[in-house]
């Protein structure tokens, strides 16, 4: 039974990082919309293609005319969604069934489960609520925590046997502070994501042609609660108030670069075991890829594929920080 519960977390891991990217992919192709309703796809678990349905379909949703192609990337994304849900679900029940097992873990488990029911609500509320960005920030954190828990689990069961000889305790609190500096530096991407602010800035290193560019608005740019029954869909905000969004983000990458290089490679440099030595290579490896990748999405104009990649190294350099933190903490404890 254990030996099915260690499968489900490797593959929830596995899925919550190919739904992350997905969802990156949905929002980036403007299709967060693409099907007007939840859980299904106007009215049914499936696209409508059949003339008949298509026709059918704008009927119930005038507003709201089909799209097949961006109503296919929702239902993808849904779909993958669904089955992570579904392994997390099985492998919660698994570990229920399992507790008196010492090598099995509980509490977090269900924890994961009860994350990834709110994270289902999150996604609902992305489309009934159009886009809020508030709710598709969220959504995106939901994702990203969803990955984190799968993956530390997973890490759980890897290095459950591990005995280290040597402690690096000096290396548990900068780890945790990076992981913090991180979660907040995804939070500002997926703000500047969701008021459609990514080319806000297109030059570099200035924006706007200044340094600090004086047509900025940074009060009106992080509201983060507008009301209900406003489209969010391409963005509400003037381009002032997007620009400092932008500004802010690109701001906060500096001090992320800084910390989690520093992180690294104190890391790299440590006394400690090879294991806090490989985590900090890892840390620093993703976090170079990482501002490559956010350097070419506004040098070329934000092409799908290097957005999508630059999402996706985000989840990348969150699971080497994470990895880096139970490192710490499970060498430090044992």
């Amino acid at each position: 039974m254990y030996n099915w519960y260690v499968r489900l977390i490797g593959l929830a891991t596995t899925l919550a990082l190919v739904v992350v990217v997905l969802g990156a992919w949905v929002r980036l192709t403007d299709a967060g919309l693409g099907c007007p309703d939840w859980p299904g796809c106007y009215g049914s678990l499936i696209v409508p293609e059949a003339p008949h349905a298509v026709t059918a379909a704008n009927a119930a949703f005038p507003d709201r005319p089909v799209v097949a192609d961006k109503a296919w990337h929702e239902m993808i994304h849904r779909f993958a969604a669904t089955t992570l849900g579904l392994a997390i679900l099985i492998a919660a029940l698994l570990a229920w069934r399992n507790r008196h097992d010492p090598n099995q873990p509980v509490r977090m488990p269900l924890t994961l489960l009860a994350v990834v029911i709110f994270q289902g609500m999150l996604g609902m509320w992305t489309v009934t609520l159009l886009l809020k960005p508030l709710i598709v920030m969220g959504h995106l954190l939901g994702g990203l925590t969803t990955l984190g828990m799968a993956f530390w689990l997973l890490l759980e069961h890897l290095r459950r046997v591990a005995v280290a000889r040597a402690r690096p305790r000096q290396i548990v609190v900068p780890a945790l502070a990076g992981l913090i500096i991180l979660i907040g530096q995804i939070a500002l991407g997926g703000w500047t994501s969701s008021n459609y602010a990514a080319l806000a800035c297109p030059d570099l290193p200035t924006c706007q042609g200044s340094w600090w560019p004086e047509n900025i608005d940074f009060a009106e740019g992080f509201i983060l609660w507008r009301g209900l029954g406003i489209d969010y869909e391409f963005g509400v905000l003037e381009a002032p108030a997007r620009v400092a969004i932008h500004y802010t983000h690109r701001l906060g990458a500096l001090v992320a670069f800084g910390l989690l290089g520093l992180l690294g490679i104190r890391a790299i440099r440590s006394s400690g075991p090879g294991a806090i030595k490989r985590s900090g290579q890892l840390v620093i490896a993703a976090l170079i890829i990482q501002v490559l990748l956010g350097i070419s999405v506004v040098w070329f104009g934000l092409p799908l594929f290097l957005a999508t990649a630059h999402n996706g190294v985000a989840a990348l350099l969150l699971l080497a920080t994470i990895n880096m933190n139970h490192v710490a903490v499970t060498y430090s404890s044992a």
